[in-house]
């Protein structure tokens, strides 16, 4: 091989392995890339979509009410990360309750723009503790959220970003 052939191949190598470590600096330090397999998060985020968060959002701020967020599901087995998507309710040191289908923070109604129906069933109340968030998914009556967990709170530092959007529609579902 001709000198001129190993420059050029070594400059391909190169080129090649700093966009692996660019795509690998940004996937673990800046975003966080998940899919929604279930319904839960309907219809603000379909079965199927998969969704980009910032990682950097809670680096340099904290989750707020109305954020949809990915974090560690708290259930997870021992050993395990498990991702979930879903929307911030509960802020630290809040009471969250559900009653007729309202949701009331520390007794007042939240306002949700973006629930799909009426929630069922009455729930809480549930006091957040300093340092955690209760969270909950958009499709209230088909979303396996805090309400069901046995670690009902998701502690901010397993809060892994702000979701910003959404960049895949999986094929063949039509709603």
């Amino acid at each position: 091989m001709s000198s001129k052939a190993k420059d050029e191949l070594i400059s391909w190598i190169k080129t090649i392995a700093l966009a692996v470590a660019i795509a690998l600096f940004i996937n673990f330090a800046i975003i966080v890339n998940a899919t929604v397999p279930t319904g839960s998060m309907e219809n603000t985020i379909m079965t199927g979509d998969r969704v980009i968060a910032l990682r950097l959002s809670y680096l340099f701020g904290k989750p707020e009410r109305g954020d949809v967020a990915i974090f560690k599901y708290p259930d997870a087995p021992e050993g395990e990360t498990v991702l979930y998507v879903k929307r911030v309710i509960g802020l630290p040191g809040e009471t969250v309750e559900i009653i007729d289908g309202e949701v009331y923070i520390d007794g007042e109604v939240l306002k949700e723009d973006y629930i799909r129906e009426t929630t069922e069933g009455d729930w809480g109340p549930y006091e957040v503790p300093e340092g955690c968030y209760f969270m909950m998914g958009d499709n209230r009556n088909n979303s396996l959220d805090a309400r069901y967990w046995e670690n009902k709170y998701v502690e901010e530092d397993d809060m892994l970003g702000k979701v910003l959007f959404k960049y895949y529609k999986k094929p063949g579902i039509v709603k």
